[in-house]
């Protein structure tokens, strides 16, 4: 039996712990015969590493964060590189379902009136200093303006340009009437505060426990059992 590893990257938020406590204990509910064990890159234990290192026999590691970046690159593959029979997944996004998450968040926010014309989303994602990580953030955005009928731009709280604040500032230079942040973080914490304090109109939830997170987490899982060989 493989063993799936939820990694993510770790927050000081207790809120922001019992989301991905959430997240993994619904992933545990979508594969129930399989040994789903949570695991984090920073901040909080266990570690990893160590996780990786205690596993009896195969093993996935999907990586609960939205994008690659210094974490999958580095920390996550440095302790999958020293197993055989370990392998690592592409993290959460982009996925299609991702767009669904994040126009269900959208939803809440705006309640029955919904998107009008004039308005502008901004896609607030933490950042990576890795380029590649916002090459995946414009990926999610490509695929959510298939989902929603007015502009779709990005901005990033660290690592990337431009800063979510600045996002802001020039969708209303653009002609905007009304700027809602689409919180692209996955549960509450620092980054979720940078995206709250950027200045839009409105600003969503993060992704949260949605139902849809643990169906990407078993979607990478089945793939990385199919292109090992092991199913």
């Amino acid at each position: 039996m493989t063993t799936l590893v939820a990694c993510s990257h770790g927050t000081r938020s207790p809120v922001g712990r019992q989301v991905v406590a959430a997240i993994v204990e619904a992933v545990r509910a979508e594969l129930p015969d399989v040994d789903v064990r949570p695991a984090f890159v920073d901040v909080e234990e266990p570690e990893i590493g160590g996780v990786v290192a205690g596993v009896t026999g195969p093993l996935v590691v999907v990586p609960l964060l939205l994008s690659r970046g210094y974490h999958t690159k580095v920390d996550i593959a440095r302790a999958v590189g020293t197993r055989a029979d370990a392998v690592q997944t592409a993290p959460l996004g982009p996925h299609p379902l991702m767009s669904e998450v994040l126009v269900a968040r959208l939803a809440e926010t705006l309640g029955p009136e919904g998107l009008r014309p004039g308005d502008h989303l901004v896609l607030a994602a933490a950042g990576s200093s890795e380029a590649v990580a916002a090459v995946d953030v414009e990926a999610t955005a490509a695929d959510l303006r298939r989902h929603v009928s007015v502009p779709v731009s990005v901005g990033f709280a660290a690592g990337a340009t431009p800063r979510i604040a600045d996002a802001v500032t020039q969708a209303r230079s653009d002609g905007a009437a009304r700027v809602v942040c689409l919180s692209y973080v996955l549960a509450p914490g620092h980054f979720a505060d940078v995206v709250r304090a950027a200045g839009a109109d409105l600003t969503t939830a993060p992704l949260g426990a949605d139902p849809r997170i643990a169906r990407i987490v078993a979607d990478r899982f089945a793939a990385a059992l199919r292109e090992s060989g092991r199913v």
